[in-house]
């Protein structure tokens, strides 16, 4: 029933891997209509109709509904370069969230299966339950709540000992940051420990994998060192010109993320 130019339903069902119930759905709703019918009813499709069922798949898998799908193909304006274009972007960003989400799925598995889950107390050791109660309700103050929940419920799909690997990271960065504190904060020599430190606060968050850079919200940590001496405490004794120093010199580097 096809030529190299011409598909049936079927063929073109298995072709695109959907059901022949859904072509047949997208006909009744105008949305992907047969080039043309047989004698006998049956549809056949070309290539501008494949073409078009592309652009319905890949609106789908963005979650577009059908019958907005339908008002953007048949929208005089539409170009299907630049469409195409936005969808490669698109899906770029989706791809990264998803390895992320399947690498803390992964983990999450392995460390029920190894029975080296961590638990939410685990995540705030070393301070009192009203402590650590204050101490998140801050987080969800300055993040919002659904950035401090990716937060733990990454670093609980870790193993104690790769938490407490990240947190030592994070101790030793604050140490050596505080060696070069009589330094300019914009020099390079402090902004490559600057550049390390973020990558293990990404790493901290669960956001390292994602395409979402955060320069605002790690210069707000910056202004965080300014008012809580709790997040330079690690780095020696709390000192006021080293909290000042490593806010200047995060908030240098969060501009370079934007520049």
């Amino acid at each position: 029933m096809s030529n190299s130019n011409t598909y049936s339903v079927k063929q073109l069902a298995k072709l695109a891997g959907v059901t022949v119930k859904t072509l047949h759905l997208y006909d009744r709703k105008g949305l992907l209509k047969p080039a043309e019918r047989t004698g006998s009813r049956y549809r056949l499709y070309k290539e501008p109709e494949l073409l078009r069922l592309q652009q319905i798949l890949f609106y789908r898998e963005l979650d577009f509904p059908l019958k907005q799908i339908k008002e953007i193909l048949d929208d005089p304006n539409f170009e299907l370069i630049k469409a195409l274009e936005g969808h490669e972007r698109l899906l770029r960003v989706k791809k990264v969230r998803i390895n992320t989400l399947m690498k803390t799925l992964n983990q999450t598995i392995h460390s029920l299966k190894n029975k080296t889950m961590l638990n939410l107390e685990d995540l705030y050791d070393g301070l009192s339950q009203e402590e650590a109660r204050n101490y998140r309700t801050q987080a969800i103050s300055n993040y919002g709540e659904e950035v401090v929940s990716l937060a733990e419920n990454h670093l609980k799909s870790l193993s104690k000992k790769d938490m407490q690997a990240l947190v030592q990271r994070q101790k030793e960065l604050g140490k050596a940051l505080y060696q070069v504190k009589h330094l300019d904060p914009a020099s390079e020599s402090v902004q490559e420990l600057v550049h390390l430190h973020y990558q293990n606060t990404r790493r901290l968050w669960g956001t390292h994998q994602a395409v979402d850079k955060q320069a605002e919200a790690y210069k707000g940590l910056g202004q965080l060192y300014l008012t809580d001496e709790r997040f330079t405490s690690d780095c020696g004794v709390p000192h006021e010109n080293f909290r000042i120093f490593i806010s200047e010199a995060m908030s240098v580097y969060s501009e370079s993320l934007v520049g």
